[in-house]
C-alpha cells in the first residue's frame, strides 16, 4: 500500500531529517587545531584504500551558524566523502552563544549575544582554517594535494563555503580580503543560505541571518562583507545543487544567487533535484548524495 504521506512535503522533510541525522558520528584519522578557541579545530579523513594524491576537499557544516549545531552531524557525509577517494577537511568554527546547560537551565555566560554566528568571529575562524589548511593538511593527511582543493558546505556552511572563495573580492580594508584568488579547484554549495537579503525576505532559519551580522542595525552596513551575492564575480569554478521540495533553504534563494552571478557577468551551475529536500544532500543513504559527490569529483580530478 502507497504510503499515505509520501507526497505531504512536511512529512517528506521529516523522513528526510531522520535519515540524515540516523547515521552514527564517524571518528575522524586526525584532528588539528588552527587557533586556541576549542572550536578552531580540523578534523581530517584520509581517502579510504588510496594511497595516492588525491584532492582536498573541505567541508562547512551548516546549522543557523548557531552554538548546538556543530560538525558531528557532517561526519558521516565526511566519511562518505573520504570512502569515495577523497581526503576531506572538516572544519568546525566559532558559531552564536551556547544553549542552557543540559538539566540546569543556567545559560552560558555569552548567552545574551546574538543567538546565530559571531561577528566577527565566525569570518575570523573561517578564514583563518582556509588559510592554515595546506599547512595543517601536509602533515595530517600525506596523501591530501593542497592544490587540488575544492570546498562545499552545507546550509549556512554553504553561505560560508561560498563566502571562502570570495575573499579576494571583499570590500577594500576588509580584514579577510585576500590580495589573489584564492587556489581552489572550485565550490560545491548545496543548499546554501547564498543570497542574504532573498534569504530574509523568505524568513529563512528564523531571524538567524540578521543575528548573523549583529542585529537590523547592523544588516545593510555588513551584507556587502557578508553576503556571497554581494561578492560577485569570483572567478571560482562554483555549482549549486539544491533540493526542488527544500523547507529550509528554499530553492528560491539559489535561484537569486545564481541570478545575482549571472548579472555580474559570471555563470553557476545549478543543480534542482526534484522531490529532494534540504537533507538529502548529506545523507550517506540517499541518492542525492551521489549527486553532491559527483559535482565535487567534475572539479576535484
Amino acid at each position: 500500500m502507497p504510503d499515505p504521506g509520501a507526497h505531504d512535503p512536511v512529512v517528506r522533510d521529516a523522513a528526510e531529517t531522520e535519515s540524515a541525522f540516523s547515521h552514527p558520528v564517524v571518528p575522524p584519522d586526525a584532528t588539528v587545531a588552527y587557533g586556541d578557541h576549542p572550536d578552531q579545530v580540523i578534523d581530517f579523513y584520509a581517502p579510504r584504500g588510496n594511497q595516492e594524491r588525491v584532492p582536498l576537499v573541505v567541508v562547512f557544516h551548516g546549522g543557523a551558524w548557531r552554538a548546538r549545531y556543530d560538525r558531528a552531524h557532517l561526519t558521516p557525509f565526511a566519511d562518505f566523502l573520504a570512502r569515495r577517494g577523497f581526503a576531506v577537511a572538516n572544519v568546525e568554527y566559532r558559531r552564536g552563544p551556547g544553549i542552557p546547560h543540559q538539566g540546569t537551565g543556567a545559560p552560558e555566560a555569552d548567552a545574551d549575544r546574538p543567538a546565530a554566528g559571531r561577528w566577527p568571529e565566525t569570518f575570523d575562524d573561517v578564514a583563518a582554517a582556509m588559510d592554515a589548511l595546506p599547512a595543517l593538511v601536509t602533515a595530517a593527511v600525506p596523501q591530501a594535494d593542497a592544490r587540488r582543493i575544492v570546498v562545499t558546505g552545507h546550509s549556512a556552511g554553504g553561505h560560508l563555503a561560498l563566502w571562502a572563495s570570495a575573499r579576494h573580492v571583499l570590500p577594500e580594508g576588509s580584514p579577510w580580503r585576500l590580495p589573489h584568488p584564492p587556489p581552489l579547484r572550485g565550490v560545491v554549495a548545496l543548499a546554501p543560505i547564498a543570497d542574504l537579503a532573498r534569504a530574509v525576505e523568505l524568513d529563512v532559519c528564523g531571524g538567524a541571518i540578521v543575528q548573523l551580522l549583529g542585529g537590523e542595525d547592523r544588516f545593510e552596513e555588513r551584507r556587502p562583507s557578508a553576503d556571497p551575492a554581494a561578492l560577485l564575480p569570483t572567478g571560482i569554478a562554483t555549482a549549486v545543487v539544491q533540493g526542488r521540495t527544500d523547507l529550509t533553504v528554499p530553492y528560491e534563494v539559489a535561484e537569486a544567487y545564481v541570478d545575482a552571478a549571472a548579472k555580474a557577468g559570471e555563470t553557476v551551475g545549478l543543480t534542482v533535484l526534484p522531490d529532494v529536500g534540504h537533507f538529502p544532500l548529506i545523507d550517506p543513504a540517499a541518492d542525492a548524495c551521489a549527486v553532491v559527490a559527483e559535482e565535487i569529483a567534475q572539479l576535484a580530478w
